[in-house]
Protein backbone atom coordinates (compact mmCIF):
# COMPACT_ATOMS: atom_id res chain seq x y z
CA UNK A 1 0.00 0.00 0.00
CA UNK A 2 3.13 2.18 -0.38
CA UNK A 3 2.02 3.07 -4.34
CA UNK A 4 1.30 6.82 -4.52
CA UNK A 5 -2.55 7.19 -5.34
CA UNK A 6 -4.38 10.09 -7.76
CA UNK A 7 -7.19 11.65 -7.34
CA UNK A 8 -9.40 8.61 -8.43
CA UNK A 9 -7.45 6.40 -6.13
CA UNK A 10 -8.44 8.40 -3.18
CA UNK A 11 -12.15 8.73 -4.21
CA UNK A 12 -12.36 5.04 -4.54
CA UNK A 13 -11.01 4.40 -1.26
CA UNK A 14 -13.45 7.15 0.09
CA UNK A 15 -16.65 5.23 -1.66
CA UNK A 16 -15.50 1.92 -0.57
CA UNK A 17 -16.04 3.42 3.22
CA UNK A 18 -19.26 4.88 2.42
CA UNK A 19 -20.36 1.47 0.67
CA UNK A 20 -20.96 -0.26 4.16
CA UNK A 21 -23.21 2.71 5.44
CA UNK A 22 -25.13 2.93 2.16
CA UNK A 23 -25.31 -0.70 1.67
CA UNK A 24 -27.22 -0.48 4.94
CA UNK A 25 -29.83 1.95 4.43
CA UNK A 26 -30.29 0.82 0.99
CA UNK A 27 -30.93 -2.85 2.57
CA UNK A 28 -33.62 -1.44 4.90
CA UNK A 29 -35.44 0.56 2.60
CA UNK A 30 -35.70 -2.47 -0.06
CA UNK A 31 -37.00 -4.41 2.80
CA UNK A 32 -39.67 -1.78 3.76
CA UNK A 33 -40.51 -1.54 -0.13
CA UNK A 34 -41.31 -5.06 -0.31
CA UNK A 35 -43.22 -5.22 3.06
CA UNK A 36 -45.20 -2.31 1.64
CA UNK A 37 -45.50 -4.07 -1.47
CA UNK A 38 -46.69 -7.56 0.15
CA UNK A 39 -48.94 -5.31 2.63
CA UNK A 40 -50.99 -4.10 -0.50
CA UNK A 41 -50.60 -6.70 -2.11
CA UNK A 42 -51.64 -9.42 0.46
CA UNK A 43 -53.91 -7.36 2.62
CA UNK A 44 -52.29 -8.38 5.51
CA UNK A 45 -50.52 -5.75 7.61
CA UNK A 46 -48.05 -8.03 9.66
CA UNK A 47 -46.36 -8.25 5.83
CA UNK A 48 -44.72 -4.74 6.33
CA UNK A 49 -43.06 -5.71 9.19
CA UNK A 50 -41.91 -9.11 8.01
CA UNK A 51 -40.28 -6.43 5.07
CA UNK A 52 -38.72 -4.12 7.69
CA UNK A 53 -37.46 -7.39 9.37
CA UNK A 54 -35.50 -8.84 5.77
CA UNK A 55 -34.41 -5.20 5.71
CA UNK A 56 -32.56 -5.51 8.55
CA UNK A 57 -31.53 -8.63 8.82
CA UNK A 58 -29.74 -7.66 4.97
CA UNK A 59 -28.02 -5.15 6.72
CA UNK A 60 -26.35 -7.10 9.91
CA UNK A 61 -25.53 -9.26 6.83
CA UNK A 62 -23.59 -6.86 5.30
CA UNK A 63 -21.89 -5.35 8.48
CA UNK A 64 -20.72 -9.17 8.95
CA UNK A 65 -19.47 -9.39 5.34
CA UNK A 66 -17.66 -6.20 5.68
CA UNK A 67 -16.59 -7.41 9.16
CA UNK A 68 -15.10 -10.66 7.54
CA UNK A 69 -13.35 -8.68 5.22
CA UNK A 70 -11.76 -6.34 7.24
CA UNK A 71 -10.24 -8.90 9.53
CA UNK A 72 -9.01 -10.93 6.84
CA UNK A 73 -6.86 -8.22 5.92
CA UNK A 74 -5.78 -7.48 9.30
CA UNK A 75 -4.83 -10.87 10.07
CA UNK A 76 -2.81 -10.33 7.37
CA UNK A 77 -0.87 -7.39 8.28
CA UNK A 78 -0.50 -9.31 11.64
CA UNK A 79 1.42 -12.07 10.03
CA UNK A 80 3.34 -9.75 8.22
CA UNK A 81 7.09 -10.13 9.20
CA UNK A 82 7.70 -6.46 9.00
CA UNK A 83 5.66 -6.14 12.14
CA UNK A 84 6.44 -9.78 14.26
CA UNK A 85 8.86 -7.45 16.13
CA UNK A 86 6.35 -4.73 17.22
CA UNK A 87 5.21 -5.08 20.41
CA UNK A 88 3.50 -2.39 22.88
CA UNK A 89 4.62 -2.19 26.34
CA UNK A 90 2.85 -2.99 29.07
CA UNK A 91 2.81 1.20 30.43
CA UNK A 92 2.19 2.53 26.91
CA UNK A 93 -0.88 0.50 26.70
CA UNK A 94 -2.10 1.79 30.15
CA UNK A 95 -1.11 5.37 29.11
CA UNK A 96 -3.30 4.65 25.63
CA UNK A 97 -6.42 3.76 27.16
CA UNK A 98 -6.22 6.64 29.91
CA UNK A 99 -6.05 8.68 26.82
CA UNK A 100 -9.37 6.92 25.75
CA UNK A 101 -11.30 7.43 29.20
CA UNK A 102 -10.73 11.02 29.63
Amino acid sequence: MSEKKGKVGKTIEGAEKLSLGISIVVAILMGIGLGYWMKETFYQKWLLWLGVFWGVAAAIMNIRIEYKKLKKELDEVANDPKYKNYKIKKKEEDDILEEFEK
